[in-house]
């Protein structure tokens, strides 16, 4: 480790559901590996005795009365003040040993996060082929889109500078949190890092809180939304041209009639043409209008984020 870690205030974060068999063995391996860190445990409704087990390992807690990861974390960034943060998931799949690499990294490269790449090592149970699926075309579509992304940018293990912590937005209220943080991360240009950790399978009676298809639904949603927000030009205007390309093709046969005719005998069908040019004319320029506030909310973001 290059930096004095007993000179830093480090804050490891662990949002918690449900993670009465685990969170006693993540937090111990916390306590090995980061002696001079601060662990905040925050349950989310749980129902079981998640918060008990914290209890005795005398570590902070805290609690989140609306459902949702995304709510957690957003709790855990407005309460919670120091240099570093680690956030992590209390299932005890992470390599948490990893952290000392990663805050070394994150310090000397002078970065504001790093994540942990989950390596699966064949693992089926670990990490099922539907998630690994998942993540891939999640992490393409975020590539395609946003012109660069990461090998895991689902990843919920990640080291976090003060300033990136402090000025981050956060909308999401469930899973689709690591989401918003790798666009957040995008939009903005900040410097970031990846760095190779084990995933490991949960142990016997602990459950996983994702369900592959409908929360990757959502995160789906939260990626094409937060286009919409922040590329706006690009959303309302490939729709402006699938508008204009539906108008011309139902179109191009009352024209033909009318030039051979001089008849409009199919007044609905041309009123529908018209219509849809319309529209594809409004959805141009709400695009071109919508992107220069886009751009200026940016120029805000950026700002707030350079005064941390």
């Amino acid at each position: 480790m290059t930096y004095p870690l007993n000179k830093l205030n480090i804050a490891v974060l662990i949002p918690c559901h449900n993670e009465e068999k685990t969170i006693g063995l993540v937090v111990d391996r916390f306590k090995k590996c980061l002696p001079e860190a601060k662990i905040y445990v925050y349950d989310n409704l749980s129902n079981d005795n998640t918060i008990l087990v914290a209890k005795k390992k005398n570590v902070q807690i805290g609690n989140e009365t609306w459902k949702g990861k995304g709510n957690v974390v957003r709790r855990m960034f407005s309460d919670i003040d120091a240099d570093i943060f680690i956030m992590t998931d209390g299932d005890n799949t992470y390599e948490v040993e990893k952290s000392l690499e990663m805050i070394d990294l994150l310090l000397k490269e002078n970065l504001d996060m790093v994540v942990g790449k989950r390596v699966h090592n064949r693992n089926k149970k670990a990490y099922p082929v539907g998630h690994v699926f998942g993540n891939m075309l999640i992490t393409k579509t975020v590539t395609i889109l946003f012109g660069r992304g990461y090998t895991d940018m689902l990843s919920g293990f990640r080291v976090f500078s003060r300033r990136f912590v402090k000025s981050f937005p956060i909308k999401s209220e469930g899973f689709e949190i690591e989401t918003e943080i790798t666009v957040h991360s995008l939009l903005l240009k900040i410097p970031t890092a990846e760095v190779e950790t084990v995933y490991t399978e949960r142990p016997s009676g602990s459950e996983s809180k994702l369900n592959t298809i409908s929360d990757g639904f959502k995160i789906l949603l939260t990626i094409f939304s937060l286009v919409k927000e922040i590329k706006p030009f690009k959303f309302f205007g490939l729709i402006a041209i699938l508008l204009f390309i539906i108008a011309i093709v139902i179109s191009l046969p009352i024209i033909e009639e009318y030039y051979i005719t001089g008849l409009v005998p199919r007044l609905p069908t041309a009123i529908l043409s018209a219509s849809l040019m319309i529209l594809s004319f409004m959805s141009f320029v709400a695009g071109t209008i919508l992107d220069s506030v886009s751009k200026s909310a940016l120029e805000l973001k950026r700002l707030h984020y350079l005064e941390r």
